[in-house]
């Protein structure tokens, strides 16, 4: 009976003071470094827009275009407040998808501004 007792308390003992935690799990990991893919506006952002939207959405906006998308201010404007990124994830041809009269931008190419805006819009 005490054998019995001494292997149940020794198994329990074993099975409490497990962990999966790795050594480095248990240390303070210093801030991790910026993902060098990092969407930016310069490095990203930027030319979409002059490849896809500065035709209507230039300096002086055309062709009804309501904003000019030629600078960060102006991009980040357009997709906290102006549905920049609803108009171009709509279907091709739906009422006021962008680019207008053009072809959708493709799935891979709207991401990247989402990604853009959920990582805090990096200049």
């Amino acid at each position: 009976m005490k054998t019995r007792i001494f292997l149940v308390i020794s198994v329990l003992f074993l099975l409490v003071s497990c962990s999966n935690d790795s050594e480095s799990d248990l240390m303070n990991n210093p801030t991790p470094t910026p993902n060098p893919s990092t969407i930016t506006y310069i490095n990203t952002i930027k030319s979409i827009m002059d490849s896809n939207c500065i035709s209507c959405h230039g300096t002086t906006p055309s062709g009804g275009a309501p904003m000019s998308l030629t600078t960060y201010q102006n991009v980040k404007d357009a997709v906290m407040n102006r549905g920049l990124i609803d108009r171009i994830s709509r279907a091709q041809g739906a009422a006021g998808m962008m680019p207008y009269n053009g072809t959708r931008l493709p799935q891979s190419t709207i991401n990247q501004v989402i990604d853009w805006k959920n990582n805090g819009f990096a200049e």
